[in-house]
């Protein structure tokens, strides 16, 4: 990739974006598709990174495969179909009923996966969260969850329904680990973000559709806001600081009324 018309801070971003994308891809150059471009892109969200960072990786990876095709190294673009435009004003991504469904139904012989689908779910906790809850952080009486280092290192308790304490329950009663953690390994310790990540991977090929655990707290939220749940109560169940991260919901639930009013015309 001829990078003379880059500046030297340029080509490094570009090169660190690059490198990033590939090794979350584990695939070669020539075998990526769209797909695996809108993954990566929603593990960035996952992160929380900013959009306009998000929007620089994603250049970086329209340019190499601009110069790909320039080159005739393919025959056809992967990030032809992928939008670079309006990452700040596009509506969150999130699950309608009967996908949540799905995901449920293809997780159910797995009883770590079905109670992590739906710990995810219910709780609307930040997948880093999630990984870092203790046993001695559940109140199983009252259904709460301490989560005690949010972001920014914000306290916060979390509600789950009835549904997701027996499907707690049913997986650390089958599970033979002696850990205090509640989502862990073999060897005792939580389970990673990686792990988890490659797990969703899966679930959205089989699926057809994408998931992934930060799909899982847009989904939490905007079903909350179709209720018509107070943005502020929505806000403190998923720790943000400012109402202002909470206020495109509401967005969303506008955006579900229209769907089932435009059902019924």
């Amino acid at each position: 990739m001829n990078t003379t018309r880059f500046s030297s801070e340029t080509t490094r971003s570009y090169r660190i974006s690059l490198q990033q994308f590939f090794t979350f891809c584990g695939k070669p150059y020539d075998e990526i598709k769209a797909t695996d471009i809108r993954l990566w892109l929603s593990s960035m969200a996952e992160q929380e990174l900013k959009a306009k960072s998000i929007k620089l990786k994603l250049t970086a990876i329209k340019s190499f495969y601009r110069y790909c095709m320039e080159e005739n190294k393919l025959k056809k673009n992967p990030t032809a179909m992928v939008k670079s435009s309006k990452l700040d004003d596009s509506l969150p991504y999130y699950l309608n009923k009967r996908e949540v469904s799905l995901l449920q139904e293809l997780t159910k012989t797995n009883l770590r996966d079905r109670a992590l689908v739906e710990a995810l779910y219910t709780t609307g906790v930040r997948i880093s969260e999630l990984l870092n809850i203790k046993l001695e952080d559940i109140k199983w009486d009252t259904r709460q969850i301490w989560i005690r280092k949010g972001k920014g290192n914000k306290e916060r308790f979390v509600l789950f329904t009835h549904e997701c304490s027996e499907r707690l329950k049913a997986y650390l009663h089958d599970r033979n680990i002696d850990s205090n953690y509640l989502f862990c390994h073999p060897n005792g310790e939580p389970l990673d973000q990686d792990f988890v990540q490659k797990q969703f991977r899966e679930f959205t090929k089989t699926l057809g559709f994408r998931v992934s655990p930060h799909t899982m707290r847009h989904t939490f939220a905007a079903h909350l806001a179709e209720k018509k749940m107070p943005q502020s109560y929505i806000q403190e169940l998923l720790g943000h600081v400012n109402i202002n991260s909470t206020r495109i919901y509401t967005r969303l639930m506008e955006d579900a009324q229209k769907k089932l009013y435009d059902q019924y015309q």
